[in-house]
């Protein structure tokens, strides 16, 4: 595969997951944080702080845990690289 090929699948596997970690996230912030029966048009001040704190959760752990996993895969890199080091093939 041509290294432009791969750029655009790289792209797009990323824009793919990024709108399904926000489909989550909107489904389940809208599950936690406004009742199923709409009282008014707008929402609530308890509902939008909840909102705002639910959004802000779930972003600052979808960061931590891409952190880690290129913290692991970079590990899992470097150790691969040894084991080749070590048998001598590349």
């Amino acid at each position: 595969m041509d290294p432009l090929r791969a750029q655009q699948l790289a792209a797009e596997l990323e824009v793919d997951m990024m709108a399904d970690m926000y489909n989550r996230m909107t489904q389940a912030c809208h599950l936690k944080c406004v009742p199923p029966h709409y009282k008014e048009a707008e929402l609530s001040k308890g509902e939008s702080v909840c909102l705002d704190r639910c959004v802000a959760k779930y972003l600052d752990v979808h960061e931590r845990m891409g952190k880690k996993l290129t913290e692991l895969s970079l590990q899992d890199e470097e150790l691969l690289k040894r084991m080749q080091q070590g048998t001598g093939t590349a």
